[in-house]
């Protein structure tokens, strides 16, 4: 087979639709940066687990005095010091527990003023209505429930919250975000399949009485269908190389510059440049193969050879 008559094929071909050639090149890129965007995405979100999850703690409230009138859990009063002496010699003693931090009143007040400290409400809040507390850091954060069942209801402990179960709400809302990203891809990919099977189609009809001479003198099925899958996987690269521009341009302008939240948000840990370039020749197989595919089973039906 000569180079040179499949080249020229190929551009002659990409010229005679070019219409449906930039189609098939624009859904190629949409469909391909979703993809590589909710893979980014995914990367994303298991980065931000393994870095909140190690630093997620259980924390103990005990009671004090406002909440020993009006809360069920404190009606035996506030906690005293042989309970809380108590309550850590428990949490030493479990094997669950890696760390515990105590926390007094004037320390949550500190704490509370630093983040809440321009709201009205914060005037009204004073040291002795805060509540002590205990922050555990577990060995494994899933482990929740064996602290949760060994104080809740106990004398002197207000309730046990663990931290994971909000970060658990703000991971499940961006997987959702992710798998919508997904079905959209998805629908985008299967725009991009039935351009690229009809502008085979449009291209082979066009080209009917090449391939009739060709099959006469004794031409090969591959060889009449080489310019064909090339075309389409020429229009699928073209498609993929803007799609993996895409990703980049992302990536620079939104974490690193123009919205810089890398600066902006520094409490979350983003994805870096290895997680982006690692994508782009998945993006470009992709790209080449899939079009490549779809005009190979498109004409086997609408080019007879």
């Amino acid at each position: 087979m000569r180079a040179q008559f499949v080249l020229s094929e190929i551009g002659v071909g990409l010229r005679r639709n070019l219409t449906m050639t930039f189609a098939v090149v624009v859904s190629v890129a949409l469909s391909l940066a979703l993809f590589g965007g909710s893979l980014l995405m995914s990367d994303q979100v298991n980065n931000m687990k393994g870095y909140w999850y190690d630093k997620i703690n259980v924390s103990i409230y005990l009671c004090n005095k406002s909440n020993a009138q009006g809360d069920p859990n404190c009606a035996k009063g506030a906690v005293t010091e042989d309970q809380k002496k108590t309550i850590l010699s428990d949490l030493n003693k479990m094997s669950v527990v890696q760390k515990v931090t105590y926390e007094s009143q004037d320390e949550a007040y500190k704490h509370y003023k630093e983040q809440f400290g321009d709201t009205p409400l914060a005037s009204t809040i004073t040291p002795d209505q805060m509540q002590e507390s205990y922050r555990i850091k577990l060995k494994n954060p899933e482990q929740y429930k064996v602290i949760a069942s060994a104080f809740n209801g106990r004398d002197g402990v207000q309730s046990v919250q663990d931290q994971k179960g909000i970060l658990d709400n703000l991971f499940g809302l961006l997987n959702g975000m992710n798998w919508a990203a997904r079905a959209v891809m998805s629908l985008m990919l299967v725009v991009a399949l039935m351009l690229i099977v009809n502008t085979v189609r449009v291209s082979a009809f066009s080209r009917r009485r090449e391939t009739g001479i060709m099959r006469l003198v004794g031409a090969s099925g591959f060889y009449i269908q080489a310019p064909f899958i090339m075309e389409a996987a020429v229009a699928g690269l073209i498609g993929g190389g803007v799609a993996c521009g895409f990703l980049v341009t992302a990536r620079y302008f939104i974490i690193d510059h123009g919205l810089a939240l890398s600066e902006k948000l520094n409490l979350i840990n983003f994805i870096g440049w290895d997680a982006v370039l690692t994508k782009l020749p998945l993006i470009l197989a992709t790209s080449v193969l899939m079009p490549a595919f779809a005009a190979f089973f498109a004409l086997r039906k609408y080019l007879k050879v």
